[in-house]
C-alpha cells in the first residue's frame, strides 16, 4: 500500500474538486430527506414531539463510539473509496426505514455511514487544495452542503406531507448517485496506512493520544470548542423548528418547519461567502463575531408569531453561523495538517461536536419531559447559547491578548 506522502495539493477548480463537490451535495440532500422523513414518521407513531430528541440521539452514538476508528481509516485508505463506502452504509439505512424496520434504527445505520464519511470528506481537502485555498475550498464545501440541506428539507418536507415512504425512496436514489460521484475523485495516497489488524486495538489508545495533541494546541482547543457548539446548536433547532413552527406560528405540516430550516442554510451559505473573503485563518478571531450573535437571535426568534418575521431571524441566525464555523473549520485543519493528519484530527473534532449534539438532544429531552413549551425551550437553549459563545470568546480574547503581549516583550529584549 502506497505510504508516501499527501499528493501535490491542486487549485479549486480541479477535477478531483469538483467530484468532491458533487458526491457531498448528493449525499448531504439525502441526509437531510432522510431526516425529515424520519422526523414525519416518528410523529405519526407518537402523536407527539417527546421522541425527536431520541432520533437525534440514535445518529450521533455512532460518531461517538467510532470515533478513534474512522479518522485512522480515513486516513488509512484513498479517501475518495471511503466516502463511496459510507454512502453504501448510508444506503442500508434508508432500505431498513422502506423494509419497515423502525426509524430510530434506519436512522442510526445512516448515521453510522455519516461518522465513517465526515473525516474522509474534509480530511481529503488538505490533499486536493494548497494551504492558501483551505478557506475558499471549505466555503466550497460548506457551500455545497448547504445548498443540498436546503434542496433536501424543502424537498423532504413536500414530499413526506404525500407520502414519507416516497421521501424515503427518493433519499436512498440520491445515496447511490452520491456513491456513483464518489467515484469521480481521484486515487489519493493514504496519510498513515494500518500496518495489521493487531493495529486497530491500539487505535483508542492512539485516539486519546492524538486528542491530548490537539488538546494541548490552543487553535485546536479553541476550533473544537466553537464548533462543538455551533453544530450542538445546529442540530437541537432543526429539531425544536418542528415543535416551535406548530406552537408559535400555529402551522401544523412538515412543509413549513422544512422550510424554516432552509432558510438557515440560505444564511449560512452567505455567511459561509462572507468568511471566505473577509476571514483569514491569521484572523480568525473575527468570526466571534458571528458566534456571540447566534444565541441573541435564538431568543428573538422564541416568542415570535408572525412567519416573516421567523424568516428574518433565521437569515440573520445562519449569516452569523457560516460567518463563525467556516473559518474555525479551516484553522482546525491547518492545525491537524501540522500535528496528527487531517482524518485523525476530523475524527476527535467530530467526538466533541457530537458529545455537544447529545447533551443539547440530552437536555431537550428533559426539559420535554418535565412539560416544558416549545417556547420556554427556544427561551432556554437561546442563554444556554449565548452565555456558552460569551464564555468561549472571553478564552480566545484573553488568550490572543496575553500572546501579543509576549510577542511585543520578545520583540522589545532584542539587542539594537
Amino acid at each position: 500500500m502506497n505510504t508516501s506522502p499527501e499528493s501535490p495539493a491542486q487549485g479549486l477548480l480541479s477535477r478531483g474538486m469538483a467530484a468532491l463537490l458533487g458526491a457531498q451535495f448528493l449525499s448531504a440532500m439525502a441526509d437531510n430527506l432522510l431526516f425529515v422523513a424520519a422526523v414525519a414518521l416518528l410523529k405519526q407513531a407518537s402523536d407527539g414531539d417527546e421522541l425527536l430528541p431520541l432520533l437525534q440521539i440514535s445518529f450521533v452514538l455512532a460518531f461517538i463510539l467510532l470515533a478513534p476508528y474512522v479518522g485512522p481509516f480515513a486516513d488509512a485508505f484513498s479517501k475518495g473509496r471511503v466516502m463511496f463506502n459510507a454512502n453504501l452504509v448510508k444506503l442500508v439505512g434508508a432500505a431498513l426505514i422502506l423494509m419497515g424496520v423502525n426509524p430510530l434504527i434506519g436512522y442510526a445505520v445512516a448515521g453510522v455511514g455519516a461518522a465513517i464519511y465526515s473525516p474522509a470528506k474534509y480530511g481529503i481537502l488538505t490533499q486536493l487544495v494548497t494551504p492558501n485555498h483551505l478557506v475558499k475550498a471549505n466555503s466550497l464545501l460548506e457551500g455545497s452542503t448547504i445548498a443540498a440541506i436546503l434542496l433536501g428539507v424543502l424537498a423532504g418536507g413536500w414530499l413526506a406531507d404525500r407520502s414519507v415512504l416516497l421521501a424515503v425512496e427518493v433519499a436512498a436514489g440520491f445515496y447511490l448517485l452520491a456513491a456513483a460521484a464518489n467515484l469521480g475523485i481521484p486515487t489519493l495516497p493514504v496519510i498513515h496506512a494500518l500496518t495489521s489488524f493487531r493495529a486497530l486495538g491500539r487505535l483508542p489508545r492512539v485516539f486519546l493520544s492524538n486528542m491530548a495533541v490537539l488538546w494541548r494546541n490552543h487553535d485546536a482547543r479553541f476550533s473544537i470548542a466553537g464548533t462543538s457548539l455551533f453544530w450542538g446548536m445546529g442540530a437541537s433547532l432543526r429539531l425544536l423548528m418542528f415543535a416551535w413552527v406548530p406552537a408559535a406560528l400555529n402551522i401544523l405540516d412538515n412543509q413549513a418547519p422544512a422550510n424554516l430550516m432552509g432558510i438557515v442554510s440560505v444564511g449560512i451559505v452567505l455567511g459561509a461567502g462572507l468568511a471566505a473573503f473577509l476571514v483569514r485563518v491569521d484572523q480568525v478571531n473575527r468570526a466571534l463575531v458571528g458566534g456571540v450573535l447566534l444565541g441573541p437571535l435564538i431568543v428573538a426568534l422564541a416568542p415570535m408569531n408572525s412567519y416573516e418575521m421567523a424568516v428574518i431571524v433565521l437569515i440573520g441566525l445562519g449569516v452569523a453561523g457560516g460567518y463563525f464555523v467556516v473559518p474555525l473549520n479551516a484553522l482546525l485543519q491547518e492545525r491537524g495538517h501540522e500535528t496528527i493528519g487531517a482524518g485523525r484530527t476530523l475524527a476527535v473534532q467530530n467526538l466533541f461536536e457530537n458529545l455537544a449534539m447529545l447533551g443539547m438532544a440530552g437536555l431537550y429531552f428533559l426539559a420535554v419531559a418535565i412539560g416544558m413549551k416549545p417556547v420556554a425551550v427556544a427561551y432556554g437553549f437561546g442563554g444556554v447559547v449565548t452565555l456558552g459563545m460569551l464564555v468561549l470568546a472571553g478564552y480566545r480574547l484573553r488568550h490572543s491578548a496575553r500572546r501579543a503581549r509576549s510577542a511585543a516583550g520578545a520583540v522589545e529584549s532584542l539587542p539594537d
